[in-house]
């Protein structure tokens, strides 16, 4: 395949006057244009001036168009898959929420044997967000099946996941999470803090013990004080830390997504949907973790007011960064694909137009509409 008459987003600059060369499903050259004789393709995709960049990767999402990886079923990962590759979402890790064991290992389990449907975005394998938190910042997180960490119990997760289980979420401070933090940064599983009370010092020692992310800053933690400043003080000024953040224009204000912007750049800071299910329909009543979700005006809700996920796309999120804080438009994509495969160690094959890479792509206008997506290799109209 030959992708030609593009404006080529790298992670560091928008280039123009270059065609990408595609064969068995991996991007094989990249190389000036008036170069490249057409009559040698079995394909060609003459991207008509728009922009070429690298599909989506939402490590942070937990369903759509009416399904969730709770449901733990075959046909719901078609669905989620299929409206991620609509979306430009061309790989994700599949989120599962604080339950019952029983639920977690069904959802695990389903997700660890699954084998992806046709057209639909590769579900790279599972973030697990709980069941390890505090109480006082629980969030949507459904406070019945809250627990201290249990290393047994993470020992079964991922065992059971099958090699599957890429980050699991964790509040540091809580009695035995250090331990099972190590555990998980000793098998190679990236490690978060979220829904947290932790001070900045029990924060920092989850960080030197592995974590390395910071599950959507500022939502679910200690607010920030000149006195304490916690975990949102030490991801930012921690050069290992990664921060997600859902920019949907509800869960952040926009002064603090400058905060993130400015001190971590984007090489630390990703971009996330924390989709539920009501992403892609219509307001009403949802549900999330067992519990009642309202969505209204797009902002999803608890009964007793707190957010629940949301109803974002990162196309949308990338779309907020480029014309809301004038974020250069390869900067803003960079945080939703290439930031985030670093983050959770799959950027050897995704997160960007390199050589060797798999072609998993998307065409997209200055809006940050999808106009096509390739995945694999193969152009999805």
């Amino acid at each position: 395949m030959l992708i030609k008459n593009v404006k080529l987003i790298t992670p560091y600059e928008v280039m123009t006057g270059h065609a990408v060369i595609i064969k068995k499903g991996k991007i094989v050259d990249i190389l000036p244009q008036e170069s490249v004789i057409s009559d040698e393709y079995d394909e060609i995709i003459d991207g008509k001036g728009y922009f070429l960049a690298p599909g989506f990767v939402d490590i942070h999402n937990h369903g759509n168009s009416g399904f969730d990886i709770m449901d733990a079923t075959d046909d719901a990962l078609n669905h989620i898959g299929a409206f991620h590759l609509k979306n430009g979402v061309t790989s994700y890790l599949g989120t599962v929420i604080t339950s019952s064991y029983e639920n977690i290992i069904k959802a695990i389990d389903n997700v660890a044997n699954y084998k992806n449907g046709k057209d639909v975005s590769q579900i790279l394998g599972i973030h697990l967000e709980g069941p390890f938190f505090a109480v006082e910042k629980k969030g949507a997180q459904p406070e019945i099946y809250i627990k201290k960490p249990d290393m047994e119990a993470m020992k079964k997760i991922l065992e059971a996941s099958k090699g599957k289980l890429k980050m699991v979420s964790i509040a540091p401070e809580t009695e035995g999470a250090l331990d099972v933090i190590s555990y998980l940064k000793e098998n190679e599983v990236s490690v978060s803090m979220a829904h947290t009370t932790a001070t900045y010092d029990e924060a920092r020692k989850g960080v030197d013990h592995g974590i390395t992310v910071a599950t959507h800053i500022y939502n679910g933690m200690r607010t920030f004080s000149h006195r304490e400043p916690g975990v949102v003080g030490l991801s930012l000024v921690d050069d290992r830390v990664y921060c997600e953040m859902i920019y949907d224009r509800i869960h952040l204000h926009d002064g603090a997504v400058k905060i993130v912007l400015k001190i971590k750049g984007p090489d630390k800071t990703i971009l996330i949907s924390d989709a539920m299910r009501a992403a892609g329909l219509k307001d009403g009543d949802y549900e999330l973790g067992g519990q009642k979700v309202i969505v209204k005006g797009g902002a999803a809700r608890l009964e007793n007011g707190s957010l629940a996920g949301s109803t974002l796309n990162l196309h949308d999120a990338v779309y907020n960064l480029v014309n809301y804080l004038d974020v250069p438009i390869h900067e803003a994509v960079r945080m939703a694909s290439l930031t985030p495969a670093k983050a959770i160690k799959v950027d050897k094959n995704k997160g960007s137009i390199e050589v060797g890479k798999d072609a998993d792509l998307i065409l997209i206008d200055k809006d940050i509409n999808i106009l096509e997506t390739i995945i694999a290799g193969k152009a999805i109209r």
